[in-house]
C-alpha cells in the first residue's frame, strides 16, 4: 500500500475507498461531504456508501475505519436509506 497523499482536508469526495469493519476490510464507492463547524471547532465528515452486498453483515450504528487514498479516519455507520446506501460519519480530519 502507498502512503496516502498530504494535503488540506477537502469539502467533498466521491470515489472509491476501504470500509473496515471488526479488522475485515470491504472496498466500496463512497460520496463525503464536510465542514468545518465554528461552534464546537471540529470538521465533520459525512456521506453515503454505495450498495454493496459484501456489507450484509454490517449494523446500524458499528464503528469503522474509513480508508482513501488521502488518509484514514474513524467514523460510524447508520441509518440505511430507501436505495440500501449506510450513511457514514466522523469528526475530526476525513479520510479525504
Amino acid at each position: 500500500m502507498t502512503a496516502p497523499e498530504a494535503h488540506e482536508p477537502q469539502e467533498a469526495y466521491d470515489g472509491p475507498a476501504v470500509l473496515v469493519v471488526d479488522d475485515t476490510e470491504h472496498p466500496v464507492a463512497v460520496t463525503l461531504r464536510g465542514a468545518f463547524q465554528p461552534l464546537d471547532g471540529h470538521f465533520h465528515w459525512y456521506g453515503r456508501i454505495a450498495v454493496d452486498p459484501a456489507l450484509d453483515a454490517v449494523r446500524s450504528g458499528s464503528t469503522v475505519r474509513l480508508r482513501t487514498a488521502h488518509g484514514e479516519a474513524a467514523g460510524k455507520v447508520a441509518d440505511v436509506d430507501p436505495w440500501g446506501r449506510f450513511r457514514v460519519s466522523g469528526t475530526g480530519r476525513p479520510p479525504f
